[in-house]
């Protein structure tokens, strides 16, 4: 069990909807930074998105603001802003995807706090707006994915570039946070969704791949550069197998006793099947003869069967739950105030072997009286001022 969170002490602001921003803000929070998110009052846009709890509440704020404190207060009115500012200067570090208001931009908070950490992320760097779903239209993923063939783009249902961009924040946003420890000086953080897009593309070799060659080509499940594709199985499920080295080559061969075929195909074809170029070049001659093996076993005969082949039966959400959620030591369950009870996963950083659990997302608003308390030292009686006059709260 850890005694002290790895960011214990760290107290961050969050002003943020949708995806990136509150990922990376409960990414800190999971490990220990005191996150307060700030809204609306009456929530802000993403509170009641899809997916939806039966009780009708968002599956999606709630996982994504886990260990979080919540505050709301009109951000429209000066005295709201005025508030807000405050904060922002008493925690020192803020976190935020909102466009600049009146009295909350870097140059208004770095003048009331020198030291600042201020991390904001932009759709593009010229301050277009942009969404993961516009980003990958415009990247050229769509029109790789898909079976070889297909015409018309085909989107995935991961925001895989929020995802990253979230993760790239919280990286980002401790960097500045340990520029600061070492020399008592604040940073102002700028990050584009659009760039994290391109960054990831060309750090995988996709940009060079079209710059040096051409575009990579839709090729439907099979696995670029080598060998690697779905079967059928006799129960009728698919498992999909992938091969990086000539060990898993050698033991897929071994494991479908196909070894004397394998000979006599690489003898007529010129080929070495220990190259992986080879293997990618004759893919569809090798799913071939390899597919018969698979159509006459069940997903459960394939365990410990393949020997150090990389392969794994598909499998939908429903089934991922019932089969891996309860003995996963990344889950735990959560009684999720407005949704119950549910398994939840930490934060998938495992620190001298003990897992951190999950924490309940805040109910909207749930901390304003404690946090405005806490920092900024208002008492119950000017808190109360504050909500009357619809400055907080609610």
């Amino acid at each position: 069990m850890i005694e002290v969170a790895p960011l214990t002490g760290l107290r961050v602001i969050e002003l943020s909807s949708y995806v990136a921003v509150p990922l990376g803000g409960m990414t800190l929070a999971q490990l220990g930074a005191d996150v307060i998110r700030v809204d609306q009052r009456g929530g802000g846009p993403d509170l009641g998105r899809w997916p939806l709890a039966p009780s009708g509440r968002s599956l999606y704020w709630a996982g994504l603001n886990k260990g979080k404190r919540s505050l709301t207060a009109d951000l429209r009115s000066p005295e709201g802003r005025e508030l807000v500012a405050g904060l922002i200067a008493a925690a020192g570090t803020v976190l935020t995807n909102a466009a600049p208001r009146e009295g909350l931009s870097y140059e208004s908070l770095s003048e009331r706090r020198p030291d600042l950490v201020h991390a904001r992320v932009s759709g593009h760097r010229d301050g277009r707006n942009a969404v993961d779903y516009t980003v990958n239209a415009a990247l050229g993923f769509p029109l790789a994915t898909g079976p070889a063939g297909h015409e018309g783009p085909v989107n995935h249902v991961l925001p895989a570039w929020d995802v990253a961009c979230g993760l790239y924040l919280a990286t980002g946003l401790l960097a500045a946070d340990r520029h600061r420890l070492l020399t008592g000086q604040g940073r102002r953080l700028e990050i584009a969704l659009n760039d994290v897009a391109l960054a990831v593309a060309g750090n995988l070799g996709y940009l060079a791949e079209a710059q040096l060659g051409s575009p990579r080509p839709r090729i439907g499940n099979d696995f670029f550069g080598d060998f690697g594709r779905d079967f059928a199985t006799a129960d009728g499920r698919r498992v999909m197998v992938v091969v990086l080295t000539s060990r898993h080559w050698r033991d897929l061969v071994a494991a479908t006793g196909l070894a004397e075929v394998v000979a006599a195909l690489e003898r007529a074809l010129n080929a070495d099947f220990l190259r992986e170029s080879d293997r990618y070049a004759y893919r569809e001659t090798l799913g071939g003869i390899l597919a018969p093996w698979f159509a006459a076993r069940t997903v459960a005969s394939l365990d410990g069967a393949l020997g150090s082949v990389l392969w794994a039966p598909y499998r939908d959400f429903g089934e991922l739950v019932r089969d891996e959620l309860p003995t996963s030591p990344l889950m735990a369950e959560l009684d999720q105030p407005g949704i119950g009870p549910h398994l939840a996963p930490g934060p998938p950083l495992v620190f001298g072997g003990a897992q951190l659990p999950p924490r309940p997302a805040p109910e909207l608003g749930q901390h304003t009286d404690e946090v405005l308390g806490e920092l900024l030292s208002l008492s119950s009686s000017e808190v109360a001022g504050l909500r009357a006059r619809g400055t907080v709260g609610e």
